[in-house]
């Protein structure tokens, strides 16, 4: 399950790399697609980075 969470986030992070690059060529504006771009790195990175650890008891 973990390898197709890779691999869809890598997909989503070419898509929108190429919509940034797009962006950047004038034909969508900028400030649609940096926010677009940041927080699908940001969520890539961090579902990546995230560990299931012992908080303790409540």
């Amino acid at each position: 399950m973990k390898i197709w969470l890779t691999l869809a986030a890598l997909a989503v992070l070419f898509m929108l790399g190429l919509f940034h690059l797009f962006a950047l060529m004038h034909l969508y504006p900028l400030y649609i697609t940096s926010p677009l771009l940041f927080a699908a790195i940001f969520l890539t990175v961090s579902a990546a980075s995230y560990k299931k650890t012992f908080k303790g008891f409540h």
